[in-house]
């Protein structure tokens, strides 16, 4: 099955406008393909084609040219109805965590309000500060609501795709006293603005099925997470195949597909977040991610 584009940019982002002030949609105007948007809007010199929509998914160009004063996330919480979580779906990571790899893909989710800016200040609340970890992940966004999709056809549902960063509450998720008798995923991650995003959402007609994509996630400024996307256990097509089966995916929801090994919690000595800490993520093809740890 082939439908049409399901958008009418290559990249978006969501900008203050250097002209007036308003915060708009935008296309990035760029000759260099490798060239890092958030860093090129840090400097003061990411220029935009202007997009006019209600939402990013409808946006349309204008033949406007813009330069971003201030280079905000591309989606904010209303745009999107749930963000589902793949768990353990890197290679690297299923076995530093000592299991064997899975059959099929473990699922949690996270809430709307989960969606956080980019370059925004993460809040922690006092409840998660003991063990706040980080979670670098290809995030897919969902284009047109799918259900019972099949692998072949998964791109037709596909807008593109972002950076962002699962941030966790380890104790909360696998501390019996707190988690329960079992581990458990979504109250541990679903805290709001747990869900950074950004710079921008590139789309499929550049990244396809993302199979290609290097990821790196730094701490003040040290790596800890470096892997490619080809070591998914369950890439874009299948984690969408299993994903809509019997239940609908709705338009603009996205998808986080999982985080590779290097993770806080499996360092020896563990090394969780704290206050004032720099998250970088990196994805090739798409640009960094980079928020700030605020304990509140």
């Amino acid at each position: 099955m082939n439908m049409a584009p399901l958008v009418a940019w290559k990249r978006l982002v969501r900008y203050v406008s250097s002209k007036d002030g308003k915060v708009k949609y935008g296309d990035p105007v760029i000759e260099d393909v490798t060239a890092d948007i958030g860093h090129l809007a840090l400097a003061g010199q990411l220029e935009v084609e202007v997009l006019d929509g209600t939402d990013p998914l409808s946006a349309l160009p204008t033949g406007e040219r813009d330069i971003v004063s201030v280079l905000l996330g591309p989606l904010v919480p209303e745009d999107v109805p749930v963000i589902r979580c793949i768990g353990l779906n890197y290679k690297t990571h299923i076995l530093e965590s000592g299991l064997k790899l899975p059959e099929c893909p473990t699922i949690f989710t996270k809430p709307g309000p989960a969606v956080a800016e980019f370059g925004a200040s993460i809040p922690i609340p006092k409840i998660a500060q003991s063990q706040c970890d980080y979670e670098g992940e290809l995030t897919i966004v969902i284009g047109r609501d799918a259900k019972n999709v099949s692998s072949e056809d998964a791109l037709d549902y596909v807008a593109g795709y972002t950076v962002g960063n699962d941030i966790s509450a380890r104790d909360w998720q696998m501390d019996p006293g707190k988690a329960g008798v079992v581990p458990q995923w979504t109250f541990s991650k679903s805290f709001d603005k747990y869900a950074p995003l950004g710079p921008c959402i590139v789309s499929t007609s550049i990244l396809g099925d993302a199979s290609k994509q290097q990821l790196s996630t730094f701490v003040n400024g040290d790596l800890r997470q470096s892997a490619n996307t080809e070591d998914l256990c369950f890439g874009v097509r299948r984690v969408i195949e299993f994903c809509s089966r019997g239940q609908t995916l709705q338009k603009g929801s996205l998808i986080m597909t999982g985080t590779p090994g290097g993770v806080g919690l499996f360092m020896k000595p563990q090394a969780f977040l704290n206050n004032g800490d720099h998250v970088s993520v990196s994805i090739s093809g798409i640009g960094t991610l980079t928020n700030s740890i605020e304990f509140e």
